[in-house]
């Protein structure tokens, strides 16, 4: 089963349900699938990789979202945008820890030849292919940087 087809279940069991919160992050989660799936040259198909991709936008989004709310005090908002947030990244692979991203990072930087902070970016690059949906990268840059550094 695809995962819009996924979201669309769980979007009715939440309308029966009355969960509010899901309900939202469901349908805003349909709608950017939607819409990836009709951006120029989609062709109507969206790939698992795409729509991790979008799940991890998202993500992102609630996360600064959050942010900024918690930085103004409005905690109404936060736990708004933090409730979101949890509620979609049920839909993504399990995260791996930092522990192991640091040991795939640093077999990267060997099988790369990388030896100076300059060549960040190939590891990064190569970092988000291969860690791709299991690692934000955020985490990703972190490691590389501390690894190079």
């Amino acid at each position: 089963m695809s995962l819009i087809e996924t979201i669309d279940q769980d979007i009715k069991k939440a309308m029966l349900a009355k969960q509010e919160v899901n309900l939202r992050a469901l349908r805003a989660v349909k709608a950017a699938l939607l819409l990836a799936r009709t951006e120029k040259g989609a062709n109507d198909v969206i790939t698992e990789e795409a729509e991790i991709k979008v799940l991890q936008k998202l993500i992102k989004q609630r996360k600064e979202s959050a942010e900024i709310y918690k930085t103004q005090n409005r905690d109404d908002l936060y736990q708004i945008e933090n409730d979101e947030q949890l509620v979609i990244e049920t839909y993504l692979p399990q995260q791996m820890d930092r522990a192991d991203i640091e040991n795939i990072i640093k077999q990267l930087i060997i099988n790369l030849g990388v030896t100076s902070v300059k060549e960040m970016g190939k590891v990064i690059g190569a970092a988000n292919k291969e860690l791709a949906g299991k690692a934000d990268g955020k985490t990703i840059s972190e490691v590389v940087k501390q690894l190079l550094s």
